[in-house]
């Protein structure tokens, strides 16, 4: 899992992040990107022991994610930026664009800023530093895979919240993906503020009402 990140160091990148996101493909909620940059002499020593196991995030059960979530927010040897598109940017903007302002976004807060970053999937357009896009990066570079625990957990999190808000669909179990009963709920009740208006089946059913 440290195959990209050698690579970059023998290329004389010292700042490596990782970065991914959680929460394309839902039909509500923000989309979540997260950044990682672990130091150097810390992957190289510890990670075999202290992340053992870290893996994508959608490999992880629930637990296991959120156990590494806290590991990796009290790592003394992490520096973490977490941040969101929201619905309204998503709807504006489409969901491909407000992805790579929330990935803009996370990277951003990382103080000092990476010199590369690896980012999971295609390349990004706006990102502030240069960067490697890596398909599958999520299960193949511990830094891509750390970024994807903080960016999911951050946003299961956010959804949890939003079905104390609109309790009647069911938010907390699906986390805003198009499953049958969130259609269902959907046709019985409308969308609500928290759904992407551009994504079709929303878009279909506000026209229905």
């Amino acid at each position: 899992m440290l195959r990209f990140e050698q690579e970059a160091w023998a290329g004389g990148f010292s700042q490596v992040a990782g970065v991914d996101e959680a929460g394309r493909g839902p039909l509500a909620g923000p989309v979540v990107a997260a950044a990682v940059i672990f130091e150097k002499e810390f992957l190289e020593v510890e990670a075999d022991r202290s992340l053992a196991g870290l893996d994508d995030s959608k490999k992880l059960p629930a637990a296991r994610r959120e156990f590494f979530h806290a590991l990796l927010a009290a790592c003394p040897h992490a520096r973490i930026g977490v941040a969101s598109a929201s619905v309204a940017e998503i709807d504006s903007l489409n969901i491909l664009r407000a992805t790579h302002l929330a990935m803009a976004r996370a990277v951003a807060q990382l103080a000092p800023p990476p010199d590369l970053a690896l980012v999971d999937g295609l390349p990004v357009k706006g990102l502030p530093v240069p960067h490697r896009a890596i398909v599958g990066g999520d299960g193949a570079s511990l830094s891509i895979a750390a970024a994807s625990v903080m960016a999911k957990v951050t946003r299961d999190r956010l959804m949890t919240e939003l079905a104390a808000e609109y309790p009647v669909y069911g938010f907390e179990r699906h986390k805003g993906y198009g499953t049958a009963a969130h259609l269902d709920a959907l046709r019985r009740h409308g969308p609500c503020p928290a759904h992407r208006k551009s994504f079709a089946p929303v878009a279909q059913l506000t026209l229905e009402l």
